[in-house]
């Protein structure tokens, strides 16, 4: 299977969700599309069952042992299909690193399908790009961590259609905690703390230290 077809079609199934909900459509429209979507329903749950957990695996078997982010992205690798910021699923966000390092940037966009009040994004979809964004860090450091716990403040409506910045660093640590903050100070700020765990929990991977 192509990654790439993969991903190519879950960005027009994203643009069909936010089409949906920005537009109206005649009856006799909705009637078609709503069969079209029962049969390609239909048909994707007639393929080959998608295990997330070994295509992890498989990423970082195949990974450079010296490369300790965490855990391995890219097409294919299963990582891309995760909630929020997957790409390669239907339902996320269009999340993009621009900048990778000690402080991670990522830019993203909330369209209509993200919409809370008229005009803004609902909050709760703001706090699930602050935790997927917060999450490269950890995969930055080579440490494999849950969310623990997850603050949100907001300053200022979040915009819908308006392309959004997001910072994020490692601000500290505390035993098995690591203390996070990200956000735009005119919208949102988020603090997260992480906790590590055993990396056979998470995704099965070996012990990057």
């Amino acid at each position: 299977m192509n990654a790439d077809e993969r991903l190519a079609t879950a960005a027009a199934l994203r643009a069909l969700n936010h089409a949906f909900v920005a537009h109206d459509r005649d009856d006799a429209g909705l009637r078609e599309l709503a069969e079209v979507a029962d049969a390609q329903s239909a048909a994707m749950r007639a393929g080959a069952r998608r295990d997330r957990l070994a295509l992890m695996q498989a990423a970082r078997a195949a990974a450079d042992p010296s490369d300790r982010t965490f855990p391995v992205s890219g097409p294919g690798s299963g990582f891309e299909d995760r909630a929020v910021g997957g790409h390669a699923n239907p339902t996320g966000v269009d999340l993009t690193l621009v900048e990778f390092g000690e402080e991670i940037v990522a830019e993203v966009t909330l369209h209509h399908a993200f919409e809370g009040a008229p005009g803004r994004a609902h909050g709760g979809i703001v706090s699930a790009v602050f935790d997927d964004v917060t999450g490269f860090v950890i995969g930055h450091i080579g440490e494999p961590a849950f969310t623990g716990e997850l603050t949100v403040r907001f300053l200022a409506p979040v915009p819908v259609e308006e392309l959004l910045t997001i910072r994020t660093r490692l601000a500290g640590r505390e035993r098995r905690k690591l203390f996070i903050t990200a956000g735009d100070a005119t919208v949102a700020t988020c603090k997260a703390i992480y906790i590590t765990v055993d990396p056979s929990i998470f995704a099965g991977a070996p012990d990057p230290r």
